[in-house]
């Protein structure tokens, strides 16, 4: 049984759901999932110019860890420019539930 995965920090929570080839209905298209870590994980490295260890360190995960990540995510961006495919963004629905409570705890304190 593997190990459940640790909670990996989003600085920029993903506006678009998906992106497709122009001039295409998304229906006929195949969707290639990439995962919210690893869109914060192309937008650290690629956008931002980060270090794998200084990204790795704002998404709260080992170098090796934001290594496989940002890979994998090159690998599904790659596939679906390439192949002409859509490429989905698939949120962490764990962190936006909790980013939730921790705003309502905010909220309560400060009316109290």
């Amino acid at each position: 049984m593997s190990r459940p995965r640790k909670r990996r920090t989003i600085g920029h929570p993903a506006n678009n759901s998906v992106f497709k080839p122009a001039g295409q209905s998304l229906a006929g298209l195949e969707r290639i999932p990439l995962r919210e870590d690893e869109l914060e994980a192309l937008r650290l490295a690629d956008l931002e110019g980060l270090s794998q260890v200084e990204a790795a360190e704002q998404m709260g995960v080992s170098r090796s860890t934001f290594q496989r990540i940002v890979t994998q995510a090159r690998r599904q961006v790659a596939h679906a420019l390439i192949d002409g495919l859509a490429l989905e963004i698939i949120p962490d629905e764990d962190a936006r539930r909790e980013e939730k409570s921790r705003k309502k705890r905010r909220r309560r304190r400060q009316h109290d």
